[in-house]
């Protein structure tokens, strides 16, 4: 019996010392993005922080996280950041309240009930609703939204937190559709068929089913677009106004967290003073509260997340 070893005409010669200058320049390259990416985050908390601390070490911080009243241009000045937090929670809340249901709504009827045909033209055109400008969206607060408020409220300010709350709501809203799209389609087509099976209808295995499953990805785009309403910033500028007021109502004007850094950010701030030092201290708070809501949801996505074969 004689050996055969095929030839199949090819040699292959592998040489682990030889250096491919091509892969090693796309990992420098690569390797470049992703140490700029963490310097340029590290410089913005240590900008953050080095400011701030000044800011703290003549203002309490007692004074600054509990005060009911924020006057920091005008004599007596006063650093209490309530009422910016409490505008900006005012229109995260009012947003969230609008676009969380119509998101979910959109979502559901995407995944599981419109053909191919609606699904193509509906979706682009929801998701062309995050490509406009905000600046636009505030413009359409004061032109749009807030003239028809008037017709069904007619003590309503021309600023407002309702149609900030309202144009906001209509920014996110592209978000929470897609992503939870994309999570309820993730949902294996088995689990379905197993439900329409034993006799679910229709509505049962979209609500006992489908979102159940799909619910770590659909609470994540939930919390990745407050997060964004949070820090939405020309919008609410142009629509609520520049008034930090603490009270319940939405038809008033009133002054977010972000409206506040715009207004720091014009210019007429002596840099190096309390006034302008105010600046860092409220963005390390928004910074604070983004970040928390960013590691909340991808908590959620860990420890929710369901894997199937």
């Amino acid at each position: 019996m004689s050996d055969f070893t095929p030839n199949t005409g090819l040699s292959f010669s592998i040489h682990k010392g030889v250096t491919r200058w091509g892969e090693t320049a796309i990992k420098f390259w690569l390797g470049s993005c992703t140490a700029l990416s963490l310097f340029t985050t590290a410089a913005i908390v240590v900008l953050l922080l080095v400011e701030s601390f000044d800011f703290f070490m003549a203002v309490s911080p007692i004074d600054f996280f509990f005060g009911t009243r924020w006057v920091p241009l005008l004599k007596p000045s006063s650093y209490g950041v309530l009422p910016l937090l409490w505008g900006t929670m005012q229109i995260t809340i009012g947003a969230a309240l609008i676009a969380i249901p119509l998101g979910l709504a959109s979502a559901i009827y995407l995944s599981e009930y419109a053909s191919n045909q609606v699904r193509a033209w509906i979706k682009p055109i929801l998701e062309l609703l995050a490509g406009i400008p905000t600046v636009v969206y505030g413009y359409f607060a004061l032109t749009f939204v807030t003239p028809m408020l008037r017709h069904v409220v007619p003590d309503i300010q021309v600023f407002n937190a309702l149609s900030a709350a309202i144009v906001v709501g209509i920014m996110i809203l592209p978000t929470i559709a897609t992503l939870s799209d994309n999570a309820l389609r993730a949902v294996p087509d088995s689990l379905r068929q197993a439900a329409y099976a034993i006799g679910a209808t229709s509505y049962e295995v979209t609500t006992s089913i489908v979102v159940p499953a799909g619910l770590s990805g659909v609470m994540a785009s939930f919390l990745l677009a407050i997060s964004r309403a949070i820090g939405e910033t020309m919008a609410v500028t142009l629509a609520a106004g520049q008034t930090p007021n603490l009270s319940l109502g939405m038809l008033g004007s009133i002054e977010t967290m972000t409206a506040y850094i715009v207004q720091i950010s014009i210019g007429d701030t002596p840099s190096g003073s309390i006034a302008y030092q105010t600046l860092f201290a409220v963005a390390a708070l928004l910074f604070f509260i983004t970040l928390m809501i960013n590691v909340i949801s991808q908590w959620i996505l860990g420890r929710f997340r369901e894997v199937y074969d």
